[in-house]
């Protein structure tokens, strides 16, 4: 605790309301002396930035049906849903207090409950930290050791590792932040099984290849919010071009690491999923690179939105063709 408090930086005026459209929705500012209970829980679920909890479910519940090779025990899901949200609610609100100085810079963040000042950074703090200490009792109790052995480190790494070390240090920072991107699908095998098998590492090896594609698209659009905060991502050290080959390059390993599972845990149901959005994904990043080749408008935002459904379309395949066998 004493790291993260030891991480006060003076506060920034916000450069102005965030754009629609972004990757989260907009906090409006709410004043907590006229506020309603529901006004102040609003502004506590928006620190744990719940829409990048949704996407961590959807990997970490259908990897659970091929753990279990059918359906999963309802309490195992409960745990891995409940605990699953509370810790990733603890790294993303951890994240809003460490960021809250460049949160006020960027325009995409302006709005969130710190730059605001809807939330002060205390108790941002203990609330990361409260949930982020039941996330892993949860995991303890109701799971097993390993679970929660890998659900404290999920939120060390992006704490630590990512925010704290990383973030601001490297360009490295998508690549090498993935990992904790990836945990959910470890924690979710290791509730139902209490082990680490192989198609888990291949699941999880998905995932991280997949961020780099994902996240980088988004950092184009909003390449000014970074540059303006001194965040080295990709796209603001490197030119277009090589943002757009690499995120080519991420895509491929994406695709071909999802086509391992078929012969160590799948069906051709699941091949056959995996090949077609594989090869639309592709299709995406490379349109992206083509019109930067072509000196066009590159249009992020449109592969941003595929790899979201290209995620949900490989993880429910997962669970369909478990089901199916």
């Amino acid at each position: 605790m004493s790291a993260l408090a030891g991480h006060e930086r003076p506060l920034v005026k916000a450069a102005g309301p965030a754009p629609a459209g972004t990757a989260e929705p907009p906090v409006e500012p709410v004043d907590l002396t006229r506020s309603s209970p529901f006004d102040v829980i609003r502004a506590y679920v928006a620190l744990t930035k719940p829409r990048i909890i949704e996407l961590l479910l959807i990997t970490a519940v259908p990897t659970m049906f091929l753990a279990a090779g059918g359906l999963p025990r309802l309490l195992d899901v409960l745990v891995v849903i409940v605990a699953g949200a509370l810790s990733a609610g603890s790294a993303n609100a951890l994240n809003c207090y460490l960021d809250r100085d460049i949160d006020q810079v960027m325009l995409r963040t302006s709005r969130r409950p710190l730059p605001q000042h809807v939330v002060e950074p205390g108790q941002a703090l203990r609330f990361g930290l409260a949930i982020g200490v039941v996330s892993v009792l949860l995991m303890a109790a109701l799971a097993n050791l390993l679970a929660a052995a890998l659900t404290a480190g999920a939120i060390f790494y992006y704490v630590v590792v990512y925010t704290m070390l990383l973030k601001r240090r490297t360009v490295h920072n998508t690549v090498l932040g993935g990992v904790c991107g990836s945990m959910p699908v470890l924690i979710a095998w290791a509730v139902v099984t209490g082990s680490l098998d192989w198609p888990a590492w291949v699941l999880f090896g998905v995932v991280f290849f997949w961020q780099p594609t994902h996240f980088w698209a988004l950092a184009v659009k909003f390449k000014d919010d970074y540059a303006a905060a001194n965040i080295p991502m990709l796209p603001v050290v490197a030119s277009l071009r090589r943002v757009a080959v690499e995120s080519l390059v991420y895509a491929g390993l994406t695709v071909a690491c999802s086509l391992l599972l078929f012969p160590l845990a799948a069906t051709p149901v699941y091949a056959a999923v995996a090949l077609l959005a594989g090869a639309l994904l592709l299709a995406e990043a490379g349109r992206l690179l083509g019109r930067v080749r072509r000196g066009e408008a590159p249009k992020p935002m449109r592969l941003f939105h595929w790899t979201n459904t290209y995620l949900t379309l490989v993880f429910m395949a997962v669970a369909v063709d478990t089901l199916l066998r």
